[in-house]
């Protein structure tokens, strides 16, 4: 078995189940909120955070709305300054604190299960219907990174960040390669979406939304796979 430090798996699985219990109904998130998500997990706030965080926001609403009518929370957004604030509160009470192990934050996955989940996103990469020579290209590095991934000395950390630079250059060629009048309307539906929230978060964390909301929209457009390990799931 090979042991990850972070636990990719459940990340996006555990805010979306504690989202809706909190809301009471089952509400699927929507393309904004799994951005949102994602930019949570690139700034490395702990998944406790998210969900404490979550748990304020919803807090505060229903003492705001107690005696009087108030907009129900339709998104993780409405959560956005309430995950900052609890991220900011745990870091503080850390500061200082002696080094603990991190094996409750480890998870477990077979080098079978990497290996498949890099496989799979060459044969998608293979069949893309545009930017061919960069799927291509990106497409071969994974089936050789899948092979790798069986062999006894295989290091998931260091994969995720060849994953990461290979994303990157994945993204890079596929939005030269996408009609400009799609990149427009994908742009413009996330401004529409994101223009409730504006006064709830930063300038940058906004750019992190839009970014991770293009690319979301691009991977699903194309029927790609993401290439973290992050988005793998139990089989």
């Amino acid at each position: 078995m090979i042991t990850l430090v972070q636990n990719y798996v459940n990340y996006f699985t555990e805010i979306e189940e504690h989202f809706q219990r909190r809301r009471g109904s089952l509400l699927l998130l929507s393309t904004l909120d799994w951005a949102l998500i994602e930019t949570w997990r690139e700034a490395g706030i702990p998944l406790t955070a998210v969900l404490r965080g979550i748990d304020n926001a919803f807090e505060k609403y229903e003492a705001r709305k107690r005696g009087r009518t108030a907009a129900r929370i339709n998104g993780l957004a409405w959560c956005t300054q309430a995950v900052m604030e609890a991220a900011e509160q745990m870091a503080e009470a850390a500061t200082g604190a002696t080094s603990r192990s991190r094996t409750q934050a480890e998870l477990e996955l077979s080098s079978a299960q990497i290996a498949d989940h890099l496989r799979t996103a060459a044969e998608r990469l293979l069949a893309a219907p545009i930017a061919q020579d960069a799927c291509s290209s990106i497409a071969q590095h994974l089936l050789r990174l899948a092979d790798d991934a069986e062999g006894v000395h295989a290091h998931p950390e260091e994969l995720e960040t060849t994953l990461t630079a290979l994303e990157e250059k994945l993204f890079a060629a596929l939005l030269t390669a996408v009609p400009e009048s799609r990149l427009i309307e994908w742009k413009q539906r996330a401004a529409h979406d994101l223009a409730a929230f504006r006064t709830r978060m930063s300038a940058a964390q906004m750019q992190l939304v839009q970014r991770q909301y293009l690319h979301k929209r691009l991977m699903e457009e194309l029927d790609l796979q993401r290439l973290s390990l992050f988005y793998m799931r139990h089989r």
